[in-house]
């Protein structure tokens, strides 16, 4: 060994180190891998052991609509439950948690962004949740669309720090919930409407507002492109698998303790997601409905069916207990709005206060003891074509901020293949968990229409039979009627025949 040369000497010191290196890095990996299992299996199986209601197809005394961003819940809450629910049954200030409170008298719907952590506040076995979810790669471009477009409405403003300060100004006057108080839009709107504001910054400088690109999705003059935003460490905390998490209780707006240290061990160790998965599968077969954005015309039948029927009945029995029908006190309103007031055009209007004037002039209506599901689908389709005329007006409206950038569904199509993969591959728990709601749609959408034909059935056997005892009761009132014209004719013969003799 003393005549080995130092240059090899050296080189081998030096392998022996890395081996070293190599096998305590692997010790610390191993440790810290294990730790996190612990941790989320622990979760997991706390969650898994929670009682299951005895029937959850049953509407209980409250509705907890879990309104996962981007899947259409704005329609269903001004279409659908603003027509079941007056204000005076709204939970407090809906998708506002910190300044909800379930211990309001006779608060019967609560609809919000959080997560299902907040059936921690309310009293569980008397609740029935439903949610709607939609496909993940979809809902990741609607996700990232919304973002610029509701920040593109600041750039009015001459500058980052004016847009900043006036939204500051307007929030406070601004009568309802802001969107950027709402999670998730509180963390992505600010960051992009800053993203925006730089690019403009850099445009003006270079003295050229020429793009490049023609492709509203790799627009990095104008706008983030997507593939940036999707690799962004903001979008892997909160866009992400975003549903599964929200259905499981674990966004960064979770009222669990433990939720950000669950989180961050799934996001660290992809493999973990699998417990994840699990508990948002099961909570979301415990659930009252759900539905399919995809879907949308059989998902809001089965909902009026599933859902409205349940509360429209629900209505008439307290009305009919109650002994007439109360009239509703105005309460400030739950509802929120779409962005912050953008210029003097709309500076006195947002998107869901309209909306809400479009939907229902007259709150008080649609608490009718008559009500049926019939009238509930009528009245949702005409509040549906509101609604969307509304919000093409405002999406166009912010688009022309950041022209030539245009989001379409022509557009989508010029995304590589590459940057679709890759969503798919950041979203590996949503994708499987709405297979698994795809499953559940398709059993609860069989058991309805198999209840409404029998609904359908019994209805006609009734309607055959009313039929046959009407025509029963007919013919004997025509054999009485006939009976007693013979019996008149009898008389009259035997009269005449007395006169003549």
């Amino acid at each position: 060994m003393r005549w080995m040369d130092p240059t090899l000497k050296f080189s081998m010191l030096l392998m022996l180190l890395g081996l070293i290196s190599i096998l305590v890095n692997a010790s610390h990996l191993k440790s810290d891998f294990g730790y996190c299992e612990r941790v989320v299996k622990k979760w997991a199986f706390s969650s898994l052991d929670q009682e299951v209601k005895e029937d959850r197809h049953t509407l209980q005394d409250l509705m907890f609509f879990l309104h996962v961003p981007r899947t259409g819940g704005r329609t269903y809450f001004h279409c659908f439950l603003k027509k079941l629910y007056s204000r005076s049954l709204e939970c407090p200030r809906s998708y506002d948690k910190l300044r909800f409170d379930p211990s309001k008298p006779k608060c019967k719907l609560l609809v919000t962004h959080d997560d299902y952590s907040m059936m921690s506040k309310l009293p569980s076995q008397r609740t029935s949740v439903v949610t709607i979810l939609r496909n993940p790669v979809d809902r990741v471009f609607s996700t990232y669309e919304f973002s610029v477009e509701v920040a593109a409405r600041f750039l009015v403003h001459p500058n980052l720090t004016s847009a900043t300060k006036m939204a500051g100004r307007l929030r406070a006057k601004i009568r309802g919930v802001s969107t950027l108080d709402i999670w998730p839009w509180k963390y992505l709107v600010p960051w992009m409407r800053e993203d925006l504001f730089a690019r403009r910054d850099a445009r003006r400088q270079r003295h050229s507002d020429d793009v490049k690109s023609n492709d509203s999705y790799d627009m990095e003059d104008m706008v983030m492109p997507l593939h940036e935003y999707i690799n962004n460490p903001i979008a892997h905390d909160i866009l992400h698998n975003g549903a599964t998490f929200q259905v499981a209780g674990l966004t960064n707006n979770s009222y669990l303790a433990e939720s950000h240290e669950v989180r961050h061990c799934v996001q660290q160790y992809k493999i973990l997601g699998e417990h994840v998965l699990q508990v948002a599968k099961k909570r979301l077969g415990d659930m009252l409905y759900v539905g399919l954005t995809e879907e949308h015309k059989e998902s809001a039948t089965m909902f009026a069916n599933v859902v409205g029927a349940q509360v429209i009945s629900q209505r008439r029995a307290s009305n009919m207990s109650m002994g007439s029908v109360t009239h509703d006190k105005p309460e400030q309103s739950s509802s929120f709005t779409d962005s912050e007031p953008e210029d003097n055009d709309h500076q006195n209007s947002t998107f869901h206060q309209n909306a809400g004037q479009l939907a229902s002039t007259d709150d008080g209506e649609v608490t009718k003891g008559n009500m049926t599901v019939e009238e509930l689908m009528g009245a949702y389709e005409v509040c549906i074509s509101s609604l969307r005329k509304e919000q093409a007006r405002r999406r166009t409206a912010s688009l022309k901020r950041i022209a030539p950038a245009n989001f379409s569904k022509e557009a989508r199509l010029q995304v590589p293949e590459v940057v679709l993969q890759q969503i798919r591959s950041l979203n590996n728990l949503d994708l499987e968990l709405y297979k698994y709601a795809q499953d559940i749609f398709a059993k609860q959408h069989k058991r309805t229409m198999e209840k409404l034909v029998t609904l359908e059935r019994r209805e006609s056997m009734f309607n055959d039979s009313h039929g046959a005892v009407l025509c029963k009761v007919f013919l004997l009132a025509m054999s009485i009627i006939l009976l007693l014209f013979l019996f008149f004719l009898f008389v009259n013969a035997r009269r005449t025949s007395k006169v003549k003799i």
